[in-house]
């Protein structure tokens, strides 16, 4: 089948890649000519396991192309991927103004039937949104064009987004047309050989089906923090806690690990949209709001332990960080948590020397550069140059290679033995054995 892909972003990279690979032509799309200059000499711009080189391959092979122009991609093609970005606006709403604008131009293009696919993360009614732009731009033209819009929303985990996109857990198809879910179906059918992954219901249904998904996910987060922090206050070790709960098969083991709060670009959006959804409806989310909150607080209470030891003067100390990026395996610093500790120990006076195995390049965008050439913080090369020198090391993202560090060297190369443990990584009694003083989320100090 031939499809077109609108946005070389994370999701829409994703999507046109790994629809190559089944052996679908795609061309993927973006008003960016020196990003689309760069994907044609195969340089993939995120870090995504395994993507480069599918990039690469699909390339090669003839059945991934990329262009600038949306109306000559938009010839012979039946399938038109909507996948641009939909940040938070001021309010919490997503900002849909790329979305409508890619509608706009589709409604002054299309010339066949066509169906056009909002892959984006958008609000319940988006896609009627969607129908009625285009057919406003079909009405100014002059022409009666068939079309139809489906809600696909995409459930990739950074990190683990190509193996999730090529074994999915679930296909979700949000329709009012046959005519559009045979052609989806045929789309998805090389997904759907050992059984029948996809799941076809109202287009109103798919969109809140995503919403829902990733609430319910950062609700989670949220719950396992709240009792976490309150661990720490009764005496107690939350990693009891969570085994315990988790053995549960109706509770499990997912997504309950305490933390210093949630990131990315998907939870904190999602959960924001969904919340300002709710009070467009005149209905009052409660717990997404307590959700939210419950992750404003989560993201200082690292801050918080370093003030309670040291003080909220920290003139005169240097704190080393590993991990920059919001989760392992993605370069993606959007929502990080390190991005609030970092601005909290540089402002109350301390240095910092941080580093992150992938994210580097995108954290010299992140902070300030008067920091970067004064040397109040130091962007390290290597994770142990990171606590050459330091008060204490902060965990703050909990990369592989950081899960079994060499503890002789970090005696030798630290000023004081202390690691504050932001992902409740370490065995405290193991750290303790080599000489350091353990601090965790919930661990019992």
């Amino acid at each position: 089948m031939k499809l077109t892909i609108v946005g070389t972003g994370y999701v829409g990279l994703v999507t046109g890649t790994c629809f190559a690979e089944m052996g679908h032509h795609v061309c993927c799309v973006d008003v960016d000519a020196e990003k689309i200059d760069l994907l044609r000499q195969g340089d993939v711009p995120i870090h995504e396991p395994g993507l480069e080189a599918l990039v690469a391959e699909n390339l090669e092979a003839g059945r991934l192309i990329f262009e600038t122009s949306l109306p000559e991609a938009m010839k012979d093609v039946e399938l038109l991927f909507i996948a641009t970005g939909t940040p938070s606006d001021e309010d919490g709403s997503a900002d849909l103004q790329h979305v409508l604008a890619v509608a706009r131009e589709i409604g002054q293009n299309l010339s066949h039937y066509a169906v056009v696919i909002d892959k984006s993360t958008v609000p319940v009614g988006t896609a009627e949104m969607v129908r009625g732009v285009i057919a406003s731009e079909l009405k100014d033209r002059g022409v009666d064009i068939e079309f139809d819009v489906v809600s696909n929303p995409e459930f990739l985990k950074e990190g683990a987004a190509v193996e999730d996109f090529m074994r999915p857990d679930r296909i979700v198809v949000g329709t009012d047309s046959e005519r559009a879910s045979a052609l989806m179906r045929r789309l998805y059918l090389p997904f759907n050989r050992n059984h029948d992954r996809t799941i076809f219901m109202g287009i109103r249904d798919a969109e809140m089906t995503k919403y829902a998904a990733n609430a319910m996910l950062a609700t989670k987060i949220s719950f396992i923090n709240e009792i976490a922090c309150l661990c720490d206050r009764l005496d107690v070790d939350v990693e009891n806690v969570r085994r315990g709960i988790g053995s549960d098969q109706r509770i499990g083991f997912h997504f309950i690990y305490p933390g210093c709060g949630y990131g990315g670009s998907c939870f904190p959006k999602d959960v924001k949209a969904l919340v300002h959804t709710a009070k467009t409806a005149e209905f009052e989310p409660v717990l997404l709001n307590a959700v939210e909150e419950r992750n404003r607080q989560q993201r200082k209470v690292l801050a918080g332990k370093i003030f309670e030891h040291f003080g909220t003067d920290l003139k005169g100390l240097r704190f080393g960080i590993w991990g920059l990026s919001f989760k392992p395996g993605t370069d993606d610093m959007r929502e990080a948590s390190s991005l609030g500790l970092i601005m909290s120990l540089v402002e109350a006076g301390a240095n910092v020397s941080a580093y992150d195995p992938v994210a580097m390049d995108v954290s010299r965008t992140m902070f300030p550069k008067e920091w970067l050439e004064s040397g109040r913080l130091v962007l390290a090369q290597h994770q142990y140059e990171a606590i050459d020198g330091v008060d204490a090391m902060v965990l703050v993202t909990e990369w592989k290679p950081f899960r079994s560090p060499d503890y002789a060297a970090m005696r030798r190369l630290m000023k004081q033995h202390l690691i504050f443990d932001g992902r409740n990584q370490y065995d405290p009694q193991l750290v303790k054995s080599e000489g350091f003083a353990y601090r965790g989320i919930g661990r019992r100090n």
